[in-house]
């Protein structure tokens, strides 16, 4: 059983709390975050202990591993002192909003040959995963594009925004993770963004939408399209577009069911709102792939590298939206 501390109770340290206490071979050791009333509540809804101070799940020797979903500005901190307590770490994304700090972290840490897995949920979403492997057996030929659709379905707080680094570094970043999954490396990227005459992301100096070109090493384009607003709810949905065809990965209802009448076809119900109800199953393997991959000592199939990997798109993409000019990434 592999005891594991939950260090941040917001709305991710929820969701991976949840995946813990249902797991088979983990346990929910400790719940930790500065505010009491989060952390108790968290703490009592899966019977496990908690505390507002991280150290009590660093100094913990029974606790094996920690999950860390505590603010970005605290992540590299909770890093070194989880690798300093010989903990592993499934780390929620951004690793840092600065590539300086995540270069001098790691070459700190990497001597230590610590075990760090990134939280990037969607590489474990059953349905983009299963694209991959049709397309890595060559369903569809050669790959030609991807396309990417990702919209939330309401804009975050005014405080949220001007502390969360940006669309880009916030949320485009999985769908950054998500087109090196499909397509591998990624050289060039160009980008386009608005506020749409909003006083919110025009104060915060963020976006409301951006769309983004990419090229891949082996020559395939991908577009991605983000949206801070969607009317209809999360919108989550994706395209692999080769030579002999193409798979798509499209939305989800509450049921699959599905009316027609005189004034409807294929009516279907609300697709769900929000991250915490479309990527359950998600956050469920991704949880699986970091307990296996400690019990057989060995890489989790995403790491500190990919997390740093897609913080360099999102630079090259605030680059580009400054420059007006297309990003070399090398």
């Amino acid at each position: 059983m592999l005891r594991i501390a939950m260090l941040g109770a917001g709305r991710v340290g929820q969701v991976h709390a949840r995946s813990i206490s249902q797991h088979p071979d983990a346990e929910l050791a400790l719940v930790v975050d500065p505010i009491e009333a989060a952390a108790s509540s968290l703490g009592a809804t899966h019977g496990a202990p908690w505390s507002l101070d991280p150290e009590d799940a660093f100094a913990d020797a029974s606790i094996d591993a920690v999950v860390i979903g505590t603010p970005t500005n605290t992540h590299i901190d909770m890093l070194r002192r989880a690798v300093d307590s010989n903990k592993k770490i499934l780390l929620e994304k951004p690793i840092d909003l600065d590539l300086a700090k995540i270069d001098a972290a790691w070459a700190e840490l990497a001597p230590k040959a610590p075990f760090v897995m990134l939280g990037f949920c969607r590489r474990f979403d059953p349905s983009f995963h299963e694209v991959r492997e049709r397309v890595a057996k060559g369903e569809i030929g050669t790959v030609r594009a991807l396309r990417i659709t990702s919209r939330d379905p309401q804009p975050p707080p005014a405080d949220y925004l001007s502390a969360s680094g940006g669309m880009f570094k916030d949320m485009t970043i999985h769908d950054f993770d998500m087109a090196r999954f499909q397509l591998g490396d990624i050289v060039e990227v160009s980008a386009v963004a608005s506020d749409n005459g909003l006083a919110a992301f025009r104060q915060a100096r963020d976006h409301a939408q951006a769309i983004i070109t990419m090229r891949a090493a082996g020559g395939a384009l991908a577009t991605i399209v983000n949206s801070r607003t969607c009317a209809y709810g999360y919108d989550q949905r994706l395209e692999m577009y080769g030579d002999l065809g193409s798979l798509e990965a499209g939305n989800f209802t509450a049921t699959s069911v599905r009316a027609n009448s005189a004034t409807q076809t294929e009516a279907a119900g609300p697709i769900l709102n929000f991250f915490l109800e479309r990527y359950t199953p998600a956050f469920q393997a991704e949880l699986d792939e970091f307990v296996r991959a400690v019990r057989e000592d060995r890489e989790p199939a995403v790491g500190f590298a990919d997390g740093r990997a897609a913080l360099v798109l999102a630079e090259a993409a605030n680059e580009s939206v400054a420059t007006g000019r297309i990003v070399k990434v090398g």
